[in-house]
C-alpha cells in the first residue's frame, strides 16, 4: 500500500490502483467523479464514488489525505 498527502486529487488509475481495495474498476470511477465534481475536498467525500461504500472506504481512509 502506500501513503500520499494528495494522492487521491493527483493520481492517475495506476496510481490509484495500488491502494487496497481500489482495482480498475475504482480507480475509473474515482477519475471519473474527480473529473465531474473537482477535486475531493474531504476523505469521507470518497463515499460518493460509484462502487465505494463504508467497508472500501474504511480501507483508503488511513492511506489518503486531503491538503
Amino acid at each position: 500500500t502506500r501513503r500520499s498527502s494528495d494522492l487521491i486529487n493527483r493520481a492517475g488509475k495506476e496510481e490509484l490502483m495500488t491502494l487496497t481495495g481500489v482495482g480498475e474498476t475504482r480507480a475509473q470511477a474515482i477519475l471519473a467523479y474527480r473529473e465531474t465534481h473537482g477535486s475531493f475536498s474531504s476523505v469521507e467525500e470518497l463515499m460518493q464514488v460509484e462502487g465505494i461504500k463504508e467497508k472500501t472506504y474504511e480501507k483508503l481512509k488511513d492511506q489518503i489525505r486531503i491538503n
